[in-house]
């Protein structure tokens, strides 16, 4: 990059104010905010997400194609939780501030904060990271083709996946209902077997 950007244009960018790059608000405490090379030109191989969240909420299971994460705690505490493909485990990993948690390129993942006012920070080695959300495979995947390869019935698995929004981002929705809340520490402790193709974050 730094071969093609000219340093002495007016156009060159060195500042940018992420609070004004939300890429996904769920309300004024957990919402993520954006810095990638379209926000800054003079950016190369990183990124980030500012992510900022309350309590049980969930940055939901996702995966990057062309990017490495590394989730550094700034405030709070949160748990990321990491599925390895190789022993087909899901890792969890507590962290507060100063503490950082690595999740290598293309694995699936996803972040739980266990205090209000969490806030992560999310660096890629990538001027755009890719994202593959988990909502977006449950809505956009065919109903057939999801209940015949795992044997369910059509109606059935429409019917499960019928409140799902598609880009979630930040779990559970303003208007969840659930009858009971999954205790934290349990959350995600079931190994989940597969993989998933990408589009761009932003």
């Amino acid at each position: 990059m730094s071969g093609q950007l000219d340093y002495t244009s007016p156009s060159t960018e060195f500042t940018f104010d992420v609070n004004k790059s939300n890429l996904f608000k769920k309300d004024n405490h957990n919402l993520i905010n954006v810095l990638g090379i379209k926000q800054l030109n003079t950016l190369e191989n990183v990124s980030l997400l500012d992510i900022f969240l309350s309590k049980s909420n969930v940055v939901e299971p996702h995966y990057h194609q062309n990017a490495a994460e590394l989730v550094y705690c700034i405030s709070g505490a949160a748990t990321v939780s990491i599925f390895n493909p190789y022993t087909k485990q899901i890792l969890h990993f507590p962290i507060t501030p100063g503490q950082v948690a690595n999740v290598p390129q293309g694995w699936w993942h996803y972040e739980i904060a266990t205090m209000d006012q969490t806030h992560l920070l999310a660096i890629f080695d990538a001027p755009t990271p890719e994202v593959i959300l988990g909502s977006d495979i449950l809505k956009f995947t065919p109903a057939p083709i999801m209940a015949h390869t795992y044997c369910m019935d059509e109606t059935e698995w429409k019917k499960v996946t019928a409140p799902v929004q598609p880009s979630t981002y930040i779990g559970p929705y303003a208007n969840c209902h659930q009858s009971h809340q999954v205790p934290i520490q349990q959350w995600g402790h079931t190994p989940y077997q597969g993989a998933f193709p990408y589009y761009p974050l932003y």
